[in-house]
Parts: C-alpha cells; sequence; structure tokens
C-alpha cells in the first residue's frame, strides 16, 4: 500500500520518516504522513491555528507558551496519533487519527472497538482549493484501514462545513444525522465510511475515476 524507495544491496536498510506514503497519479503529487514532533512542529502548528482559515473551526489559537503545552499533551494523549500531511514532502497539513470508542464522540453513536476518526487542517493559505484535500483524505483513510480490525472510518465535522462533508463524501463518507455536540462545542454531522465501500469505490484511486467526478471545486477551510 506504501510506496517506499527500494533497498540498494542485500543489506541495506532504507528508513522513511513517514507511517504512511503514496504517489498519487491524480494530482502528480507524493503523500506522506509523518508524526508531529514538539520541537520540530510547534512553530508551524501554532502559526496555522492562527490563520484566519483555520480559527472558525479549530479554538486552539492561543499563545505559544500555552499552546506548547496543549501540544504536549495531545502527544501525550494514547487515544489519538498526530500527524504532519506532507505534499511533495513539504508540511502542509495536520492530522489527528483517533480511537473513536475512546473518544468523546462515542456517546453519539454506536461505536465499534476499532473505529477511527480523523480531524484534518489544511494550513499554508497557497494549498487551499486547489485539489489536494480529497486525495490527502482518501490517503489518511487508506492508513486508517490498513489496521487489520477498522472496518469504518467515522467523523464529526463542524455542520456547517459543506467543503469538508463534500470531500469527506468523495472518499466513501456517508452523511448520518446532525447533532449537538457540546465537548466540541458544535454542532455536528455524523459521518461514516465502511471498509467495503471504500474498497470498492474510493481506493486506490485512479486518474480516469477522478476526472469523471464533475463535482465542484476543492475543500477550501479545516476541520
Amino acid at each position: 500500500m506504501t510506496a517506499r524507495e527500494p533497498t540498494r544491496g542485500p543489506h541495506a536498510t532504507v528508513v522513511s520518516e513517514y507511517d504512511f506514503e503514496y504517489y498519487d497519479e491524480t494530482i502528480d503529487r507524493h503523500i506522506g504522513f509523518r508524526r508531529v514532533s514538539l520541537e520540530r512542529d510547534l512553530g508551524r502548528l501554532h502559526a496555522w491555528l492562527g490563520s484566519d482559515h483555520v480559527k472558525p473551526y479549530w479554538d486552539l489559537d492561543e499563545p505559544l507558551p500555552e499552546f506548547r503545552e496543549t501540544l504536549r499533551e495531545k502527544l501525550a494523549d494514547d487515544h489519538q496519533t498526530l500527524y504532519i500531511g506532507c505534499l511533495d514532502h513539504v508540511p502542509m497539513s495536520y492530522w489527528e487519527r483517533y480511537w473513536a470508542a475512546e473518544d468523546d464522540l462515542a456517546a453519539y453513536y454506536d461505536a465499534e472497538p476499532a473505529d477511527q476518526g480523523l480531524h484534518v487542517l489544511i494550513g499554508p493559505p497557497e494549498y487551499l482549493g486547489e485539489g489536494y484535500a480529497t486525495p490527502l483524505f482518501r490517503a489518511m483513510m487508506a492508513l486508517q484501514f490498513s489496521h487489520p480490525e477498522t472496518d469504518r472510518v467515522v467523523g464529526e465535522p463542524d455542520a456547517r462545513n459543506e467543503a469538508v462533508l463534500t470531500v469527506a463524501e468523495r472518499c466513501g463518507c456517508e452523511r448520518r444525522r446532525q447533532f449537538e455536540f457540546p465537548e466540541e462545542e458544535k454542532t455536528a454531522t455524523l459521518i461514516v465510511c465502511p471498509r467495503e465501500r471504500f474498497e470498492r469505490e474510493v481506493w486506490p484511486p485512479t486518474a480516469t475515476a477522478e476526472g469523471a467526478d464533475a463535482r465542484p471545486p476543492e475543500v477550501s477551510d479545516d476541520d
């Protein structure tokens, strides 16, 4: 499922910093997800979360010392894994991959132990509206479904965020219902993608299938 550089020689070892990487021919770009590092990523995440296009959906526009502690707590929270999403090896997005049964979301639907959820934001504004959100979103879902016991990916985007909901649908997610989510201070839409549908209709992507999709342009904000 991943596309790593081949080894050279019988004893060569290639070490990739990515937990998942994939060359997506639909956008002619390499996609990679690596783990967040407090020291390496603190500054970039603080800047992204203070961006005008991010603030309406993420309540994490904090002073840097406070955000350092917030990020430290997130990294120590073993119900989730934090990733930097890279495009052609350039950091440009932030992802939270979480176990839904151990999340606040579990109180609002019939969670299975291996259900996984995700949160995402696109950082630098020059990446918005360029058609990257759907390839990135489905690559993260492919990473999640690489866990053999995960049969559903779920999410709870802000119900106002039609752009993210449209991207999720392109990746095989179904809108189930809206609900009040006080822990996240929002009205959310529950989305669910079954493994069978993802593997039948979405993954692996092909340029032909992507070209047949005539729906409107990409996500322009975050959730």
